[in-house]
């Protein structure tokens, strides 16, 4: 017998695979009971069990503890707390909702049930909105158009929004939707409903940006919650305002903000940030911004290499905001490349210090042989490369023709290259002067010795690393909030 805690049941090696197999939707949380973000799911994600269980669903909520059941938390890839799969039928599938009990149910039921719900009544439709925080709803007089057909498709594979349908004209009536019209509803906005006319936009691909382009406020807060549908989105450009909800003058800053993101609707996504949530400090970190620099915005390009964009003014009425969004918008802002101060001790240790502003002298000095060490200053095997790093720069402490050094890529950007996981090491050889300079990215031996026979052989020895070549990757999706990368 499997055992059940708030009616969520608790699976381990044993159960796991009788469970997922006999049940045909099971939705499993894999957990570690020292993770913060676990705790948080905990009391929802019982709520939303309970919900179910009182509807007479058959649809299962389980979890496990990865911790102790570590072969199934190898098994299914899980690299971070808390991860959620589905299992449909036994096989997994990734879960794509929000984190709250309605979320959670919301998901479940248009997963397991069929993609639009019939609204037969005024009451019927009623209800629907009122039960619901954004919902879609279409009227198509004829059940088998094409603009129904589509507007299926577009439904079963949207998960996280609701689509009713109705064929009756005065149910219609009753919602104020025109014939052959999709509408998106929103309980919290200024406008409650925005329409698609099907002859206007009827094909899938139409349909699904309408939707996605309307289914989040016009400025949306950074949360758990909201964080699948800002990255799971199709818009690229994001506006992100960080403010102090404690701050008496936030109010007024939203507002400008909100005003100035009407004219980008479709085109970028005003997300704004509460700094006094200990979570989003990384945000911060992130953008490299302090706590004397709030309130401030920034703007990122998502799809072109996180590249960030740093306005010239703290301005933040709405005309500046929309003046900067437009720039950046029509490509006519460089990015910002993000460099801490260089200490004044930057070169007087066996590890040399670089940040954004030295890099190139230093890196790039042909007469030089520089090893840099990318870190991070969370990552744990950055931890411990450290004491060994260190001890190459002793090593080469009365070389000057060598240069052992190191960045902080939280803190520091650079163009000339990405760093996609921590620590990176590499290596810019000595060349003549006519020669290009090269980087050569080692992956050999972390180890003193093997090491220095690669700087000594000027880049051409490496050894063949023994496993302690681990990288921790930069999350693509959170590079901007590391702490929701489960989310």
């Amino acid at each position: 017998e499997v055992q059940e805690e708030e009616n969520v049941l608790i699976l381990t090696n044993d159960n796991f695979d009788a469970v997922v197999t006999e049940n045909q939707h099971v939705l499993v949380e894999f957990y570690a009971p020292w993770c913060g973000h676990c705790k948080a799911l905990a009391p929802e994600y019982a709520k939303a069990a309970t919900s179910l269980k009182e509807e007479g669903s058959a649809v299962k909520l389980a979890k496990v503890d990865a911790t102790v059941q570590s072969e199934l938390g190898s098994r299914f890839k899980v690299q971070g707390y808390p991860t959620l799969k589905f299992f449909k039928g036994g096989k997994a599938l990734e879960y794509g909702g929000g984190r709250q009990a309605a979320d959670i149910v919301s998901w479940l039921k248009k997963k397991t049930g069929p993609p639009t719900v019939p609204l037969t009544t005024a009451d019927e439709a009623q209800k629907f909105k009122d039960d619901n925080e954004v919902l879609v709803v279409g009227f198509f007089p004829d059940e088998k158009s094409d603009h129904m057909v589509n507007y299926v498709k577009v439904a079963d594979a949207i998960d996280d929004v609701v689509f009713g349908v109705i064929h009756s004209a005065d149910v219609a009536a009753a919602s104020d939707i025109a014939e052959n019209t999709v509408a998106v509803f929103k309980k919290v906005e200024e406008v409650p409903m925005h329409t698609l006319v099907a002859s206007m936009g009827s094909n899938e691909e139409a349909l699904t940006k309408f939707v996605k382009e309307n289914q989040l406020r016009l400025v949306t807060e950074f949360t758990s919650e909201t964080a699948p549908k800002i990255f799971g989105g199709d818009i690229q450009v994001h506006n992100l305002l960080f403010i102090s909800k404690l701050n008496v003058e936030s109010d007024g800053h939203l507002d400008a903000f909100t005003e100035a993101a009407k004219s980008f609707k479709g085109k970028v996504l005003f997300i704004y940030i509460d700094t006094d949530q200990e979570d989003n400090k990384r945000v911060m970190e992130f953008f490299g911004l302090a706590e004397s620099d709030i309130p401030s915005y920034r703007i990122i390009k998502m799809s072109e290499n996180m590249a960030k964009f740093k306005p010239d003014s703290p301005d933040l009425t709405t005309e500046a905001i929309s003046a900067f969004t437009s720039k950046v918008v029509d490509g006519k802002v460089d990015r910002h490349l993000m460099s801490a101060e260089l200490p004044e001790d930057w070169n007087k240790n066996p590890v040399t210090v670089l940040v954004g502003s030295n890099f190139q002298d230093v890196a790039y000095d042909k007469k030089k042989k520089v090893f840099v060490e990318f870190y991070a200053p969370w990552c744990g095997h950055c931890k411990s490369l450290a004491p060994i790093w260190e001890k190459l720069g002793e090593k080469y402490t009365d070389a000057d023709d060598v240069v052992v050094a190191k960045m902080d890529s939280t803190a520091n950007e650079l163009s000339l290259f990405e760093i996609s996981g921590f620590p990176t090491l590499k290596f810019f050889p000595a060349v003549g002067d006519d020669e290009e300079q090269r980087v050569i990215d080692y992956d050999g031996d972390r180890t003193v010795d093997a090491m220095a026979a690669f700087i000594d052989s000027n880049g051409e020895k490496v050894s063949e690393s023994e496993g302690d070549g681990e990288l921790e990757e930069v999350d693509e999706v959170c590079s901007w909030f590391r702490g929701l990368k489960t989310f």
